[in-house]
């Protein structure tokens, strides 16, 4: 790789700690295109990071931390060598917890989220890196806000019916 001149902006509301969803869009160095649906909050401890901790936990080469990074090369694909990686984050949703028993509840409703705005992007027929496994259901209040936020950047959720509606 030759050396050259890079540039990344970002807002500061994106260092807020606190429960976050995201979509990564990927471009790689052929031109396709792919999403990754992810969202902050460890199950490990009651932290809820920001979206800029996890954009360089994704890219990284810690293999515990670096789910696109892996789901990238499961199909083949060099992360060093894509035309592009874009980060597109709604939230805080929920504000981050002080102990592990406010935490749990927390970050079962963001699993549900999560896998419903994966499983939306796919109904929409987004090309998906990632399957979301959740048992937690979709929080019917919360599902709606969040669809119509990334919307504004993934038009084809507005056409999919997601939830099921009809409308």
């Amino acid at each position: 790789m030759k050396a050259a001149l890079h540039h990344l902006s970002l807002p500061g509301a994106m260092l807020a700690r606190g429960f976050w969803l995201y979509v990564w869009e990927v471009t790689d160095h052929s031109g396709n295109e792919w999403l990754y649906v992810g969202r902050t909050g460890d199950s490990s401890s009651p932290n809820a990071q920001s979206p800029f901790s996890r954009l360089s936990q994704h890219l990284g080469g810690n293999q515990r931390g670096n789910a696109l990074r892996r789901n990238l090369a499961r199909i083949g694909v060099d992360a060093d060598g894509c035309r592009s990686f874009e980060l597109t984050c709604y939230g805080p949703i929920l504000p981050e917890c002080a102990d592990m028993d406010t935490h749990g509840p927390s970050q079962d409703i963001m699993a549900g989220l999560e896998k419903g705005v994966r499983d939306a992007l796919h109904t929409a027929r987004y090309r998906l890196l990632n399957e979301v496994k959740s048992r937690h259901p979709v929080d019917e209040a919360l599902m709606p806000q969040v669809l119509n936020a990334f919307a504004g950047r993934f038009s084809q959720l507005l056409d999919a019916d997601p939830l099921g509606t009809g409308q």
